[in-house]
């Protein structure tokens, strides 16, 4: 999955699969995640977050069923 660069102090890159609903996230410590059954919109949102870090812990982190990849 390709996955985007972030600015944040603890998310490296995102990525997202509209067709699976899995989001992916790579933390700046080097873990990678993905989270499944993720909506578009909260995809979207937290792209759009003034806080990616901040939006993930309120949003997707107790939210949505998850993997570690790495």
């Amino acid at each position: 999955m390709l996955r985007q660069t972030v600015t944040s102090t603890t998310i490296q890159s995102v990525g997202y699969s509209s067709l699976s609903g899995t989001l992916e996230i790579e933390f700046t410590h080097g873990s990678l995640y993905q989270f499944s059954d993720v909506p578009a919109s909260v995809y979207r949102e937290l792209m759009a977050a003034s806080s990616h870090g901040t939006y993930f812990n309120e949003h997707i982190k107790e939210w949505y069923h998850f993997r570690k990849i790495r």
